[in-house]
């Protein structure tokens, strides 16, 4: 059986979609089991659009502080999942200052998607669920063991 790993950290290009939506989801699936955070190679607000549609599940980030791979308080992770290729090449640095695992997860960018509201929304459930269903193939929540 696998084992959760102790830490993730959730990384794409400014921690305003993609990275805060994927710990968030973690975090409901595993919260006293795995820490996690989430980061950006730049920090930008939380997008609006991430706040509406994470509420939708109960999930609450409108006070997330976005922060930058230099921000990080905590510099130990068993797993980084980057989510961009740009944050890719990023967490693979981070593997010369720190042993970790380093997954890959493509992600589409919802923020590039034009339309009217309804379209939009659509675009940031898509990756919400998205999200949702590979954190739960690879975090199963049946496992309890970590690393």
């Amino acid at each position: 059986m696998t084992r959760l790993p102790g830490s993730v950290l959730f990384a794409c290009n400014y921690n305003s979609i993609r990275s805060p939506m994927a710990a968030a989801l973690l975090r409901r699936l595993h919260s006293r089991r795995i820490f996690v955070d989430s980061v950006g190679i730049r920090g930008l607000p939380i997008d609006p659009f991430v706040v509406a549609v994470m509420e939708e599940m109960g999930i609450d980030l409108a006070s997330h502080r976005p922060k930058s791979f230099e921000e990080l308080e905590d510099g130990s992770f068993d797993l980084v999942v980057s989510l961009t290729p740009q944050a890719q090449h990023r967490a693979v640095e981070l593997t010369r200052s720190m042993a970790c695992e380093v997954e890959f997860w493509p992600t589409h960018e919802p923020g590039a998607v034009e339309g009217n509201r309804a379209e939009i929304l659509a675009a940031y459930r898509a990756l919400r669920d998205d999200l949702w269903r590979r954190i739960r193939e690879r975090f199963p929540p049946g496992i309890t063991g970590q690393v």
